[in-house]
Order: C-alpha cells, then structure tokens, then sequence
C-alpha cells in the first residue's frame, strides 16, 4: 500500500524538476510513511516520464523498493496496492523465463507487461492503482482496480500528463491551476461527493474502476477492461450458490491475510465485519486483533454488538468513543479527501483507522457486502416500490397521503421513512430512487443556487451518472432491484465508501483490505438470483445462512445501523456555533455560489428543531471549508485549522 505520483511529457519545456517532483511525492507522505523514491526516465529524444512513490512496507519489507523496473530497464512501474496472487503469477512469471530480483508483488506487474501488454491487469486479483512506462514504445500506462479501491487522478495538457494518488500531489506542479468546476459542485450536492470521472477542479479527472490510460504525447485514450456483468444464472436452490460461496470468499479471506506486518480487523458488530472476522479466525492460530468505534448516541452506537461478535470469535479486542470534540479531525479529513466529502461517516472511520494503526498496519473490513448482497434498507424500500408500480396510475392517488404525513426532524424515524416512501410512489423508479438518495434533490438545489451558478451550470443534470449505471445492466425479469444494486456498486461503492476507507485509511498509513470486494467474489454475488441473496423482510440471505455458524442470531437478525455520526444533534448543540461562523460568514456568502437567504433558512430552521437539514448543512460545511483551503489558500502543502 503506497502513494505515487508522476508525469510523462514530449515537450521539454514541460518537463516536471526534481524539485517539483520531489514535492508531488512528499505531499503524500501518509500513504507511504516507510520510504520515499523518485525516478527519471534517462533518454535524450522523444517524451519522457518521471515518477514518484512513497512506500508503505507491507510484503517484502526489506526489498522491493520502488519505482520498479524490469531486467534491462525499459519498463518501469509505481504502484499502489495489493496483487493478492502474486505468489502464483511470479511462479507462472518464473516459467516462462523472467528473472525477478524481489519477493515483492510490485515487480510481478513490469514483467506481466512484457508479456501481455495492457492486457496485464486481466491477471491481477487485488487493489491497484499503478503507472507504468515504457521506454521503448515512450508511452505511459495508467490503471484502476476493477472495483476502485484505490484512487488515481490526472491532468491531461497539450504535450503533458500529470498523474497521483491524490489530487493535492498535481497541484504540487509549478502554475498548476485551480478552477471549481460548477458542474462538479452540482453533482457533489446531489450525491455528496464528485463521481468519477469528473473532479472538483476543472481540467483534472478522476481514472474511473476497471479502466486504463494510455498516453502517447499524441493521444490519451480510456478503456474499460472490465465489467462485474450481470447475469442471473441458476435457481434460487441456496445449497449450490451457498457452497461456493463459503469456498470463493473463504479464499478471498486467507489471500488477504497475507503480510509480513502486525494484521488485524475493523469490527462494526454488523453482518459483514462479523462474518469476516469470524473467517479470519478459523485461519489464524493466533487471536484476531480487532477494533470499534462507538458513540454516546445510542443509535448510533454498535459497540454492543462488535464486543458480542469478539467473544464469539475470542478476538483481542479495542474500542474507542468518539464525542463531538472528535471533529477536531475536521481540518484533518478536508485535507486528506482532496475533494468535498460530505459522508460524515468519514470522521467515525478515521478514529478507527487511527485507534488501528496503533497496534496493526493491515486491517481486513467488510466493505461490499451491502450493495453485493442487497443489505440497504432502501432495497426493500425499492422493492415494495415495485410492487406499488404495478397499481394502475389513476388509482394511485391513495399514495398522496404522504403529503399529509407531518415531517420528521429525527433521522432513521419510521415516520421519516413512510413518508419519503409515500411520496416517491408518484415518480418513476430511477427518479425516485435519485431522490432517496439524493442530498439535495432538484428543487432543493434550484432553490440554494445564485443565479450566476444556474447560468454556469446551462443544462446539467447529474441524474445522468447514476442513470449511465443502470444502462449498463438490464435483467431478464426486470428486477429494478438488481439493478438498483448493481448501479450502486459501480458509483455508490467506489465513489463513496471506498474513497471513504482509502482516504481515512491511508491519512495514517494503514492498508485497508476488503474479501467481499475479491472480483470473484463480486462475479458470483451478481450472478445470483434476487431471491437467494433478499426476500421481503431479509436482505444478505445467503450471507447470512452460509455462515451462520459464525453469525449470532442476535447479529444476523438485527436491524442496520449504518456507520453514521449523531450530526444532527451536534449542530442543534456543541457545533451550533460552528455553522454560523463559517456557513454565515462573509467569506462564505460572498462566493456566488449559493443564495445566502436560502442557507440562512437552512441553519435556523435546523438549529431550532424545525426541520433535520443536518446532511445538507454537513454538504455546505465541508464544501466551505474545502474552498478556504485549496482555494483561498496558497499552494496547499498541509492541513490547515478551522
């Protein structure tokens, strides 16, 4: 697990320093506390790459330093990840007469090159994100991991490619501009982060998952190298699909427990975390080390159920609380996430990454399973809604009774919930889904923007990003409820929970793996019928009766809680003040982007217990803080204060 940066160019004058180099790496210190390395490619004609990486020791910790190069030097590679079967693919390697100098994974991926070309990443199982330079063709290779664990951002200029882990690494070049995309705003406010390929700041993109770059100093072209598909295959019978099931992510697990540094586990005390604790266990001779975060909140604290799931499983056990005072981490998150990230759940999951790194370097999580497995509440909600589709539309007016149910100002009411199902009934499925989702819909955003933003924005409608998911898939049955999943896993899943886990995770050097998220894991979950992985009432059906003899019945059947934050409580108290000093201030209103009249509302309807706007607020709070300190700022080089 590590950082990298870099830049290929075929005009001299483009040429990135040593001195910019050096500072495109340092800036990214946290991913790769172990080392640092920079390289140059050394020929005299023609473009020329250069390349930067700091290292965090996980394999081979003695050796495999990089940028790695093969035998003669004419490939060289930064990477950042894990090749889980790089054992095997260095004995295949090996065969076929390549000579490798480390033990390491890295050096694995410069010799698949030589023999597959761009073709190498079909034969990696693991988290990646790497650029790859080829001295004798002068061409650049960038690629992302199928499902986006790990991250890549890029700049494409005439005669140049800037490329990293990390948005701040580009902005280390020397002129590098930094231009809000208004559409990029737009999108951020609806999902509550920037999806790929689009990024906060004009000119620069996000690689999206399973695709590749090519650059040739005359061309940049992306491809796609891989899908999770979607092919419902078989019977519901769950006997077949659970016996795979158990084989393929029992596999998933023990490939992942390979490290020569201290390994533990993330424990929630839901479903996922559990079941991979409880694999982890039966392959370990030793106690798992694992770890919690909880809250005074009582619905928002699980620390019952993780302290539960680690007797059963006799794990070494770590939790911490977190109070409000914890978002002294705030200056902290805005600064590692690059770009506005309004899931607050980031500030839970850089405690726990933090309390973890105290005593482990690599902590496995049960990331995936949700979206895999259908565990979202709002899945039965779109399934229900399925249903009510099928009711002739004149006689849907009895669903207008959802206008008449009185708002809810508490999160995770039943109240609330009736009420957003009700009145989503009059849509169709894919606008009403977008709007369950949706931080702020349509009218909300048209009301909060200045009229200079609606005149930047033209046409722009970020419903198409979701949408473009759902065209990728179509279901024999026409199970909107597949299809719901399967677009979440190509935009909710990279976009926002694992960026959340790579960038809390990474802010203080520890590797984050997720066996749910093993491709083959992932081609046989959607490949499975609806009914075996949800029914009515239960979601992960499979999951939970494969391994229910490592699942608490009081695990296994209690309701999702979420990795939330009690955010609308603290802004009615400790964080009250908070809000007004930076969503009111001059500076904030005074940016033309929103209609300050509107914000205003926003905060005293919220802070007097009128309405719940917390997730809005948040939105707003972590975009204002995010302008004053990459854009107000001077070249951002660390975290600032509030």
């Amino acid at each position: 697990m590590c950082g990298l940066t870099g830049a290929a160019w075929s005009e001299p004058s483009l040429a990135v320093s040593a001195d910019e180099l050096e500072r495109m790496t340092s800036v990214i210190a946290h991913r790769g506390p172990d080392d640092q390395q920079t390289w140059f490619s050394n020929s005299t004609a023609g473009p020329q790459a250069a390349l930067g990486h700091r290292r965090l020791s996980i394999i081979d910790v003695d050796n495999s330093r990089q940028p790695i190069s093969n035998e003669d030097g004419s490939i060289t590679v930064a990477f950042n990840g894990e090749i889980y079967n790089y054992k095997k693919l260095r004995e295949q390697l090996q065969s076929k007469g390549h000579t490798l100098k480390t033990a390491g994974d890295t050096e694995t991926i410069v010799h698949l090159y030589e023999e597959y070309g761009d073709k190498c990443v079909e034969h990696l199982r693991g988290m990646f994100a790497f650029a790859l330079w080829d001295e004798n063709k002068k061409r650049l290779l960038l690629a992302r991991d199928r499902m986006g664990q790990k991250p890549l951002y890029y700049r494409v200029e005439r005669d140049r490619v800037l490329f990293g882990s990390e948005l701040k690494s580009l902005l280390q070049v020397a002129n590098a501009p930094r231009e809000v995309d208004p559409r990029s705003v737009d999108l951020y406010l609806t999902y509550q982060y920037v999806p790929h390929p689009h990024c906060i700041l004009k000119g620069y993109n996000q690689l999206p998952p399973a695709h590749t770059a090519a650059w040739t100093g005359e061309s940049f072209e992306v491809q796609r190298y891989w899908s999770p598909g979607f092919a419902e295959t078989g019977s519901a019978a769950n006997k077949d699909w659970a016996d795979e099931l158990r084989h393929t992510l029992t596999e998933a697990v023990r490939l992942r427990m390979r490290s020569d540094v201290p390994l533990g586990a993330f424990l929630s005390g839901g479903v996922d975390s559990t079941l991979i604790v409880g694999l982890m266990s039966q392959l370990s001779e030793q106690p798992v080390r694992t770890f919690a975060i909880g809250f005074p909140e009582a619905r928002f604290d699980e620390r019952t159920f993780a302290k539960e799931a680690a007797k059963l499983h006799g794990t070494d056990h770590t939790e911490l609380v977190v109070e409000p005072s914890g978002l002294d981490i705030l200056p902290e998150l805005v600064w590692h996430y690059d770009e506005p990230f309004a899931d607050s759940s980031a500030i839970p999951t850089m405690h726990l990454s933090r309390l973890t790194r105290k005593d482990v370097t690599v902590s496995l999580s049960g990331d995936g399973g949700d979206e895999l497995f259908f565990g979202y509440d709002r899945y039965r909600a779109v399934r229900i809604a399925s249903y009510a589709d099928k009711i002739p539309k004149p006689l849907r007016a009895i669903f207008n009774v959802g206008k008449l149910i009185p708002a809810s100002v508490q999160q995770r009411s039943f109240r609330r919930r009736l009420k957003r199902l009700l009145e989503g009934f009059a849509n169709t499925p894919r606008q009403r889904y977008l709007t369950w989702i949706s931080i702020f819909d349509a009218a909300q955003r048209h009301a909060l923007y200045s009229d200079e933003l609606k005149n930047q924005l033209g046409g722009h409608d970020p419903e198409n990003f979701l949408f473009a998911a759902y065209d990728q898939v179509r279901t024999t049955s026409g199970d909107f409820v597949s299809e719901t999943a399967f677009a979440d896993t190509v935009t909710y899943l990279p976009c926002d929970i694992l960026t959340k886990v790579d960038r809390a995770t990474m802010s203080t050097g520890l590797e984050a793996r997720s066996p749910l998220l093993d491709h083959k894991v992932v081609e046989l979950a959607v490949s499975m019928p609806r009914d075996v992985k949800q029914t009515m009432n239960v979601g992960k059906k499979i999951l939970k009766e494969t391994f229910a003899d490592i699942l608490p019945e009081s695990i296994s059947n209690r309701p999702k809680m979420g990795f939330g934050v009690p955010i609308d409580v603290w802004f009615r108290g400790e964080l009250k003040q908070l809000l007004s000093d930076v969503l009111l201030d001059s500076t904030s209103q005074q940016r033309g982007l929103f209609n300050p009249a509107t914000v205003q509302q926003l905060v005293e309807e919220h802070t007097s217990g009128r309405a719940d706007h917390a997730y809005r607020l948040w939105s707003l709070l972590i975009l204002e803080l995010w302008m004053r300190h990459f854009i107000d700022a001077d070249v951002p080089t660390a975290a600032g204060s509030l």
